[in-house]
């Protein structure tokens, strides 16, 4: 599998490190113990297209999330973290780069 990467370019999934679910959202601190142990222990196990953080270990180290399908592992998307999280629709899509 190759994943974009905003800074380096299309690399093979080897060099990054899945970090995890891009959907999720922490509950506030002071949140009932029942949705603080849903973030922390429970997982669904998505079929189909999903957000994930991958970090970029081997290359330039940063926090990207991949939009990807969990069946046919293709990417459809890519941006930066802190886009992501801004929620930035126009955050850069680096795969429509990388096929052309």
């Amino acid at each position: 599998m190759r994943l974009p990467c905003p800074w380096c370019g299309e690399r093979d999934h080897s060099e990054f490190n899945y970090g995890g679910d891009a959907t999720r959202r922490r509950p506030a601190d002071d949140a009932p113990m029942e949705e603080w142990i849903d973030y922390v222990y429970f997982r669904d196990n998505p079929r189909g297209r999903h957000h994930e953080h991958w970090q970029h270990i081997q290359g330039c180290r940063a926090w990207i999330v991949i939009e990807r399908d969990t069946l046919t592992h293709e990417v459809s998307g890519c941006w930066t973290a802190e886009d992501y999280a801004r929620g930035c629709a126009e955050a850069t899509d680096v795969q429509k780069g990388a096929q052309s």
